[in-house]
């Protein structure tokens, strides 16, 4: 009697899945990367407004990977049906960790980080020489790392007029220098269907890296001649593949 019930409730479960994945998501949730904060999305989540879509920016501390994942998921709860679940940069590794959520329709990943359960920041980026960008990362006054100002406009939004990339710049946030410490416990891209946006001009993340990430994780990918912040410079062809996730 057991076995047949828990037989039945794992199909029970199997079909919620099923038919979360197969609804159309009217929701959307944009968590936003290091040395950014929530505004970096801005454009995209106008364009998707006007598409009819509720859109939810998460405003991450990025204080810790803890403190990120329970601000996402608190945008999580707040949403009522399916949702698709989007990251820029380390945000990534935040909705690996905060995507399991039965109400993630699918996970979109723009330039960002995907890393399975054991992997930190730290590791993936030790398989190689560092990027421009990240030897542009350095520690603030109170010990927080930033992007450095002078530097950000060409290495980071090198594709954005100087006065725009300057204003990215200077509204970036500090991210605590743990985090790129922090080990994923979870990896939400194993169960849900994944979209990534490959910026194929980007002087942070290397494109190669972001290539093997879309699939290592299975994902349908795109390709945009962008800087680091394709999501702004390019935020049209961001939004029509989050809105494709959507469908």
């Amino acid at each position: 009697m057991k076995t047949a019930l828990s037989a039945l409730m794992l199909a029970a479960a199997a079909i919620g899945v099923t038919a979360t994945t197969a609804q159309e998501a009217k929701n959307i949730v944009l968590v936003h990367g290091a040395f950014a904060d929530e505004s970096s999305w801005d454009k995209v989540a106008a364009i998707l407004s006007a598409k009819g879509f509720n859109v939810t920016q998460v405003a991450n501390p990025l204080t810790s990977l803890a403190d990120d994942v329970a601000a996402t998921k608190a945008a999580l709860d707040a949403q009522d049906g399916p949702t698709v679940l989007v990251a820029h940069s380390w945000g990534g590794v935040v909705i690996g960790e905060a995507g399991a959520d039965e109400k993630v329709k699918s996970l979109v990943y723009v330039s960002a980080f995907a890393p399975d359960k054991g992997e930190t920041l730290n590791a993936l980026l030790s398989g190689g020489e560092p990027s421009e960008g990240v030897k542009a990362i350095r520690p603030n006054e109170q010990g927080g790392l930033i992007f450095d100002p002078a530097s950000f406009p060409a290495l980071f939004a090198g594709d954005l007029p100087q006065e725009e990339a300057e204003a990215m710049a200077a509204s970036q946030l500090p991210s605590n220098p743990a985090n790129f410490d922090a080990v994923a416990e979870v990896a939400a891209w194993h169960g849900k269907p994944n979209f990534y946006v490959v910026t194929s001009e980007d002087l942070v993340i290397p494109p190669d890296a972001q290539r093997f990430f879309a699939g290592r994780i299975g994902a349908t990918t795109t390709e945009i001649a962008a800087s680091h912040s394709g999501l702004v410079s390019q935020a049209e062809a961001v939004a029509k593949v989050i809105e494709d996730a959507a469908r």
